[in-house]
């Protein structure tokens, strides 16, 4: 009787542990606005960096971005409000804002990342959309003066938001409240860009109606 060799057994992948968690798929169109975002926001901060710097340097630098009495960055970061924490607002925009880029170059890429990594990029941007308005309110009604930079920041910051929670609260889609949010979030981002140009208008009316 003749004896076989038995076949040999391939070694079966490693079980994923029962508690891992599976990463979120990001649809392209979101991918990439997290990643545009992340870009416009990022070149914004430094660009103010930059600017800060040379006013620094050199007292009698005019920014770039100051064009008339009402757009002018110059009057702005000569503040205290551009400053709150001690050092220039920007440098927390270069922080965020990087971290942005590299979530949306992941995302691109079509590399999963854990919901509570969405989480915190959306906690992390709600905060700073707190801090946005806050500005907004000083810029229009303490400072009295627009810095078009800042107005980049403010621009790409409610709608990423919008997308970062988005993504991060997919599994709240039963809830009715978060249907209902999902369904009109671009209605309500449409009304917010409204209601600033309005206020801007309004706030700065005597100025703008100089030019009419």
């Amino acid at each position: 009787m003749s004896l076989t060799t038995p076949a040999p057994v391939e070694p079966s992948p490693p079980a994923q542990p029962s508690g891992a968690v599976a990463g979120v798929t990001v649809r392209p169109a979101s991918a990439w606005w997290v990643l545009i975002a992340g870009v416009v926001g990022l070149i914004a901060s430094a660009t103010l960096t930059i600017e800060k710097i040379e006013m620094l340097k050199n007292p009698a630098y005019v920014p770039s971005c100051s064009i008339n009495p009402v757009l002018s960055c110059g009057s702005v970061m000569l503040t205290h409000q551009a400053s709150v924490f001690g050092f220039p607002n920007p440098l927390i925009g270069i922080a965020g804002f990087s971290v942005v880029v590299v979530t949306g170059v992941l995302a691109v890429a079509k590399i999963r990342l854990p919901r509570w990594y969405w989480v915190g990029l959306t906690i992390g941007t709600a905060l700073g959309t707190v801090f946005v308005h806050w500005l907004i309110f000083q810029t229009l009604y303490r400072i009295g003066a627009l810095c078009p930079y800042c107005m980049v920041v403010w621009s790409v910051t409610i709608p990423l938001l919008v997308v970062a929670a988005s993504i991060a609260l997919r599994p709240l889609a039963g809830n009715p409240v978060a249907r209902i949010l999902y369904t009109w979030r671009w209605s309500i981002v449409a009304l917010w860009f409204t209601a600033v140009v309005l206020m801007i208008l309004v706030r700065f009316w005597n100025y703008w109606s100089t030019l009419i």
